[in-house]
């Protein structure tokens, strides 16, 4: 608040009209300035400090009254003279300082502070006497920027009579100050040149640092600048005087951001300089030295480097330049094997059911061949038992019969006609054995009824053709090189020899197998092991066209899946056709399919070990589906009759002959089984021959069998049967389990024997004894040496170690 009020004397007291009049007296007094120039009177060289100081103090206030920072700065000035008391000391300290202050030096604030009061007291005390001034005279007015409110303040008036100092007196004012020199001095300055104190002052005006935006371009100022051109061109304040500028910029945002201290020092920079010497040069020019050969080496590496990229660079442009001919190359060779493989697929996604309907077809037609002989014997076989069978009646002969008795006609009629055909197949193929000489080794039974009408051949052939036909259509419409194993081959072993990465990337090797798959198949279209006319499929055109795919002269590759194209073509083809045909074609009464089928299979285990093996799905399927039908048959096509051992006596009746056909067919049958030593585990075919067969239904024709010698040799011929290896690796004196029911058979056949012989003639008694010596053989051929030794005792066979070795 004291502040404030303050503020509103200073403003009161310093008004525009009182400003005004002062512009005029300092006009005056310009005027008179300028006369006493020309008489060169030393007295009128300057105008009254005091009197221009208060005059610009007074001006400054003024013009800078409605301005924020004016105000500011009076505020400060009031502050000031209020705190005087308080800043007693510092006051003192600036005053006793004004006498030593040195020539060039900037004072400071509280600097010129001081002098300003110093020289108010002075007048205060009269040590220098007033001048008397004319109206206008020794004014010095600045004109402010708003002079149109210069009428608003017309009750304030206020009078300032500024007094100037003789030339004495202002010498007198100088040395109380403390400024060294006198007017003559000053004199002798003001003769310097005028570019001398124009430069003085260029330097003045940068070390106060007056902004330019707060300099107005008013007449005042320009009126100003004249008159400090024209008065103190020859006398600079600083020269004269030895006390330095400071200028406080008011207005200004510089000035506001420093309202503590509102001067700005300056010094001259002469006496800042560091003094230049020789060493000091050599060591800036050595220092410059050693970071331009920095820079130099820092760019030398920079060129290295840029160097060796260019070099690399060059070379990485003529490998791919050396190299683009041959990407080229490769790229036009791909695009076509691309398109024709693309061109090969779609040919085959139309082709390939096409040549699975020929293939179903075709093992249709032979599968109903082989079901219709089934059926034929199985016929055959009920009919004959029907007809010799003692417990035999019209009902089970004719089941579902009319009460009138039509079916039973139909009926009878059919049997008929099947015992002619049964018995002209028969006698045909007696008159066939009698013409190779072997109708006297040859027993009813051993022989396999598959013989065919000439109807049934005739339909065969003909649907057989028609399938053929049919296939040899199947790419009528399509190029060689589509449809050739040749040519696909060669487009893939020009994509292999050429680039074999591309090759193996693409997993050619892998799809190769699928991709003949069709085309070996139509060519297997006719192909079954069962007949004897069957080619080998290691003869056939597509098996010597891959043979040597891929066994180029070059290194081969580890882990090529070429090596494997054949094996892996006999797992995907050959497999599946040969279990399709064991499912439905192979007869396994037939000892002629069953031969060749185990010679395929053997032929595969031997020939492919990698592929035909226990772990291999497709080897798995097909032991299933053989074994699959041996039990069918088993099931199915077995039969054994019972007949009482009258009936039986009579060995050219009927059932004595059906009889004997139907044990040596199981004999046969049991033989077939065996065969497949090797192939199936012995468990498998143990349970299948053994138990499924021997025991079940060939013991029971035994026991229904005369004793003598037609039962031993119906007993060596079941024996011949089983596989040698089955006893090779036996311990101890008993055979396998599942034989001891034959043992105990022979045994009680041996003590039959011998029981018949008693009261019979010398010659029967020495046919019995070596009858017995034969039974002992058998045992000791199937390794029940217990029950050899058993019969030996029992009967008095001395002979029994050279039995036991000679079997």
């Amino acid at each position: 608040k004291e502040t404030e009020e303050v503020f509103k004397v200073k403003k009161s007291s310093y008004s525009k009209k009182i400003v005004k009049q002062l512009k005029k007296e300092y006009k005056e007094d310009l005027e008179k300035s300028k006369v006493r120039t020309e008489v060169n009177s030393p007295t009128d060289v300057e105008p009254p400090l005091e009197k221009t100081g208060q005059i610009k103090d007074i001006a400054q206030e003024d013009g800078t009254a409605n301005s924020e920072h004016g105000e500011e700065e009076m505020e400060v000035e009031s502050e000031k003279e209020e705190e005087k008391p308080k800043a007693g000391g510092a006051f003192s300290s600036a005053l006793s300082s004004l006498n030593v202050l040195r020539p060039g030096e900037i004072p400071d604030a509280a600097f010129i502070h001081a002098a300003r009061k110093k020289r108010q007291m002075a007048r205060e005390l009269g040590d220098f006497t007033p001048v008397d001034s004319e109206p206008g005279k020794g004014r010095l007015v600045r004109e402010d920027e708003n002079d149109a409110s210069d009428d608003e303040d017309d009750d304030e008036k206020r009078r300032i009579v500024f007094t100037v100092k003789e030339k004495s007196q202002r010498q007198k004012i100088a040395e109380e100050i403390g400024i060294e020199g006198s007017d003559d001095e000053a004199l002798v300055a003001g003769e310097q040149d005028e570019e001398l104190s124009r430069w003085e002052q260029e330097q003045i005006r940068k070390g106060i640092n007056i902004p330019q935006a707060c300099v107005q371009p008013s007449q005042p100022a320009e009126v100003n600048n004249l008159y400090y051109q024209n008065t103190y061109q020859t006398l600079s304040y600083g020269s004269s005087y030895g006390i330095p500028y400071t200028y406080a910029a008011y207005g200004s945002s510089e000035t506001k951001s420093q309202k503590t201290d509102n001067t700005v020092p300056f010094k001259t920079p002469s006496n800042e300089m560091t003094p230049v010497t020789i060493d000091l040069v050599k060591k800036q020019l050595k220092d410059r030295l050693d970071s331009m050969k920095e820079l130099h080496k820092a760019n030398r590496q920079q060129y290295e480097k840029h160097q060796q990229s260019r070099e690399d660079s060059t070379k990485a442009i003529e490998i791919l330049e050396g190299s683009s001919g041959g990407i080229g190359e490769q790229y036009k060779f791909l695009q076509e094997m691309r398109g024709y493989v693309q061109d090969l697929l779609e040919c085959f996604s139309e082709k390939v059911p096409l040549i699975n309907e020929l293939e179903s077809a075709m093992h249709q037609l032979y599968k109903q061949r082989a079901s219709r002989l089934v059926q034929r014997r199985q016929d055959d076989i009920k009919d004959e038992s029907s007809e010799f069978s003692s417990h035999s009646n019209k009902a089970l002969m004719a089941p579902n019969l009319e009460s009138f008795g039509r079916d039973r006609v139909i009926y009878q009629e059919q049997v008929k006609r099947r015992t002619a055909e049964r018995e002209a197949r028969r006698a045909r193929r007696r008159q066939a054995r009698e013409q190779t000489g072997k109708m006297a080794d040859h027993l009813e039974g051993l022989s396999s009824d598959d013989e065919e009408t000439s109807t049934d051949i005739t339909n065969f052939n003909l649907e057989r053709d028609r399938i053929l036909k049919e296939s040899s259509k199947v790419f009528e419409d399509v190029l060689e090189s589509f449809y050739s194993i040749d040519c696909i081959k060669s487009q893939f072993e020009a994509w292999r020899s050429k680039y074999f990465a591309s090759y193996k990337d693409a997993y050619i090797g892998l799809c190769l197998p699928k991709l003949f798959n069709p085309l070996i198949r139509l060519q297997l279209l006719i192909w079954t092991p069962l007949e004897g006319k069957c080619r080998d499929f290691e003869t056939m055109l597509w098996f010597e066209s891959l043979l040597f795919y891929g066994c180029e002269e070059q290194e081969q590759v580890k882990d090529d899946a070429d090596i494997s194209l054949l094996p892996t073509i006999v797992e995907r083809v050959i497999l599946p056709k040969l279990t399709v045909i064991s499912e439905s074609i192979w007869d396994p009464f037939s000892t002629t399919q069953t031969s060749r089928m185990v010679a395929i299979v053997q032929k595969l285990v031997d020939g492919y070990p990698s592929v035909v093996n226990a772990e291999n799905k497709n080897t798995q399927m097909l032991l299933k589906a053989l074994l699959l039908r041996m039990r069918r048959t088993l099931d199915d096509d077995v039969f054994m009759p019972l007949y009482p051992k009258n009936i039986l006596e009579n060995k050219n009746s009927g059932p004595y002959l059906f009889f004997q056909r139907q044990f040596w067919s199981s004999v046969k049958l049991l033989g077939n089984f065996l065969q497949w030593y090797g192939i199936l585990s012995n468990k498998t075919l143990q349970e299948l021959s053994i138990d499924g067969l021997l025991n079940r239904y060939i013991l029971m024709a035994f026991q229904n069998s005369e004793y003598g010698e037609d039962s031993i040799k119906k007993a060596q011929s079941v024996i011949a049967c089983f596989p040698k290896q089955w006893f090779a690796n036996l311990k101890g004196d008993k055979t396998i389990s599942q034989l001891e029911n034959f043992c105990r058979y022979l045994v009680h056949l041996a003590d039959t024997i011998y029981r018949n012989s008693i009261g019979c003639s010398d010659v029967e008694k020495r046919n019995a004894r070596e009858h017995i010596k034969q039974i002992i053989k058998l045992l000791a051929s199937i390794r029940a040496l217990d029950h050899a030794v058993t019969v030996a005792n029992d009967h008095n066979v001395k002979e029994l170690k050279i039995l036991i070795e000679g079997k």
